[in-house]
């Protein structure tokens, strides 16, 4: 209650007068400028977990970040569609909702684990509105050394990490969205700095309703953000405050597989039922101060808050039959989320006999309840139903029922508790820079039963150390070469709450993963580019035919599976006015130390062996503020099952667009266009699935138009 008070105070306190503005620049010099601004871009800096802000050459890791301006360029509605830029990852959902999930370097991130400033259950999950965000940040590889471990169980192959807004500038922006078939959207965005510059505030939200592209799904978001910051000689503090609501109606679902894999549905066929939706509702912030204490040494602390809940009734449909014959679930689940974050340490530069010292110490805390209950609705038979000729069914009625819908109580509590200790050492001028740390972590968990009042089912107490080295070698100017080794700690995996699955809800105990690392970072110009070759093993958890239950699956932590490849990244300024974002990435995922070795050898299931993007801008030359853009994406093919007798082909897509700065009474209006998919391909995307085997259907052709003007 107090957090939701102190967001309302916030929001209700009166802007300070501001200094005046200096003399308006020119027609033109507003066009220049406006364009400038509106550039897509990747910055090689990030926010490197406790090692704080870094520039991505003095690094042993592959970091990138998506800039804001990337975000208004393209107006997309989730997170996954800001990362659809980026060639080492591709996006699917969860199991009947409309939860993204990232798969990086074939390991998912859940939207539980992407971290908001640095930490973790912060940020909203399931789905993420981009509107809140300065920059979107990319770190390849296991993190929990960097990070700690994601209370969410992944994040393996890599994190992603959220920076709010900050009042950077002067800003005052409006924007209004149309996207197919019907969706409008406003938005807006004030910045101001005063006090000289001490004092920043920025205010942003946005509101958008209405159908997309699939046939009869609708979605609607609510987001507002304020920021605060002080920036003092030797104190920086922060407080960033956000509300987000999300409903989406009639979300259009995976597909579930027997054995074959079905043909295609058209392009904006919805095989979900009208009573199908997720509402989701988050009230979430993080507060910042960093002190100078000296002028090598430096204190920092933060803290953060979310408090969420879920609504939601959703669909699944299983294929049994070439003609689209199927069976329809309905699963019916309340769910409230109350997390605490924080974390603090000191880091001190030092210097003596001819090298120098980079010194990192802290602790970190996370505290999460779960509170959720389930039914199945109509029971685990399910409905009939097609997957090319969907017939609208009546809501199932109540069927297995777990927890209690009208109060749920908490199924799950997690703490996480972390030291970190590390030092990079600098030699040569600080031409070769060697990080090695240790961080000991603490999880402890209690799983609790959806049955005679919750009361404790499962309960483990554990704790790991997990190392990190890693070594940077810059031969020359722009150059950088580097190597790591750094592993990642996952909590437990949590058995899916399914009606195929006969252990719902069960909590297993945390596991370990190993990654080896070795790249090189270049800039040539205002191009950088970046290689990198990787190695990461971990334990797989999945589910497997239950013999004491005929007909169901288990799910729990069998083999392991090892991920290989090369990461390929390009983006910069090719020529004057010609911007290009692109890469590629080769992944060989396979599965080991299978159950009985049925599987060992296998192609890990979901993980494309290729990916590819490209993004080009070009500012046209005779005509002043007019930009075309064009982006493609590609996937390779993808094995669907872990016997690998099933696959889907790779496919390939192309989206192109334009925006045009104008003048209107001497400020600046940006006018976009765009169309996703404009070939209106119909391919399937996805076949990452944390258990079982699914199919996700790539979009429809989306087109997209917004205008922002500049006050």
């Amino acid at each position: 209650m107090k957090f939701r008070l102190l967001l309302l105070a916030s929001a209700t306190v009166p802007a300070p007068a501001f200094a005046q503005e200096a003399a308006e620049p020119t027609g033109e010099e507003i066009i220049v400028t406006a364009q400038r601004n509106n550039q897509t871009q990747v910055r090689r800096e990030g926010q490197v977990g406790i090692l704080g802000d870094k520039a991505a050459e003095d690094v042993p890791f592959s970091i990138r970040s998506y800039s804001d301006a990337l975000i208004y360029n393209q107006q997309p509605q989730t997170l996954g569609q800001v990362l659809e830029n980026d060639p080492t990852i591709r996006t699917s959902y969860g199991f009947g909702n409309a939860s993204e999930q990232f798969v990086i370097r074939g390991f998912t991130l859940f939207g539980d684990d992407v971290a908001l400033d640095g930490l973790y259950g912060i940020t909203p999950r399931q789905l993420v509105a981009p509107e809140l965000y300065d920059s979107v940040q990319v770190l390849g590889g296991a993190t929990a050394f960097l990070n700690g471990a994601a209370p969410g169980g992944s994040g393996i192959g890599g994190s992603i990490n959220l920076l709010p807004k900050r009042a950077d500038r002067t800003l005052t922006r409006a924007t209004a969205s149309y996207l197919t078939d019907g969706h409008v959207g406003a938005s807006f965005d004030v910045a101001r700095r005063f006090g000289g510059g001490a004092w920043g505030v920025r205010i942003n939200g946005a509101h958008r309703r209405g159908d997309v592209a699939i046939d009869d799904e609708n979605r609607r978001a609510t987001v507002l953000g304020a920021g605060i910051d002080y920036r003092g000689t030797d104190v920086r503090l922060s407080l960033d405050l956000a509300y987000q609501k999300i409903r989406v109606e009639q979300l259009r679902p995976k597909v579930t597989l027997t054995s074959f894999i079905p043909r295609v549905p058209v392009v904006d066929a919805n095989y979900a039922q009208p009573w199908t939706f997720t509402e989701l509702e988050d009230l979430f912030g993080v507060a910042r101060a960093e002190w100078d204490v000296s002028e090598n040494v430096l204190l920092y602390a933060q803290a953060g808050a979310r408090d969420g809940s879920e609504d939601g009734v959703y669909g699944g449909i299983t294929v049994t039959g070439t003609d689209g014959t199927a069976t329809g679930s309905a699963l019916f689940v309340p769910r409230t989320d109350n997390n605490e974050a924080g974390q603090a340490g000191v880091r001190a530069k030092l210097s003596f006999a001819g090298t120098t010292h980079e010194l990192n110490a802290g602790v970190s805390h996370i505290r999460q309840v779960n509170r959720n209950a389930f039914d199945f609705l109509g029971g685990f038979g399910g409905y009939a139903t097609n997957l090319y000729d969907t017939p609208e069914v009546p809501l199932p009625a109540t069927g297995f029922v777990g927890g209690d819908l009208d109060d749920p109580f908490p199924i799950s509590r997690a703490r996480l508790t972390s030291f970190f200790l590390s030092d990079t050492i600098g030699l040569a001028n600080d031409r070769v820079l060697l990080t090695a740390g240790l961080r000991h972590q603490r999880i402890k968990v209690k799983g609790y039963n959806y049955y005679d009042g919750g009361s404790l089912a499962s309960e483990y107490d554990e704790s790991a150390v997990t190392p990190v080295v890693g070594l940077v070698v810059k031969p020359r100017e722009g150059l950088s070469l580097f190597a790591n080794r750094i592993e990642g700690l996952q909590q437990g995996p949590t058995a899916p709450v399914d009606a195929t699955i006969s252990n719902p809800g069960e909590v297993f105990a945390p596991t370990k993963s190993v990654q080896y690392e070795i790249g090189a970072k270049a800039r040539f110009g205002r191009v950088n580019g970046s290689i990198a070759a990787f190695r990461i093993t971990r334990p797989s958890a999945f589910a497997v035919p239950d013999t004491a239950n005929p007909g169901l699956f288990r799910f729990g932590v069998f083999g392991e599976q090892r991920n290989q490849g090369v990461e390929l990244t390009l983006d910069g300024e090719l020529a004057r006015g010609l911007r290009l974002i692109a890469g590629g990435s080769w992944i060989d995922a396979e599965l080991r130390d299978t159950p009985v070795g049925a599987q060992d050898g296998n192609d890990a299931p979901g993980v494309p062996k290729l990916l590819a993007n490209a993004n080009l801008e070009w500012d046209v030359p005779a005509v002043k503020g007019l930009t075309l853009t064009g982006r493609v994406v590609a996937t390779g093919e993808q094995p669907v099952d872990a016997a690998d007798t099933l696959e889907i082909g790779g496919w390939t897509r192309l989206d192109l667009g334009a925006r045009y700065v104008a003048l209107v009474s001497d400020r600046p209006l940006t006018l976009r266009a765009g169309v996703d998919n404009v070939a209106n391909k119909r391919y399937w995307a996805s076949a990452f699935e944390t258990f079982g085997t699914s199919l996700l259907q790539g979009q429809p052709r989306t087109f997209r138009l917004s205008a922002s003007m500049d006050f």
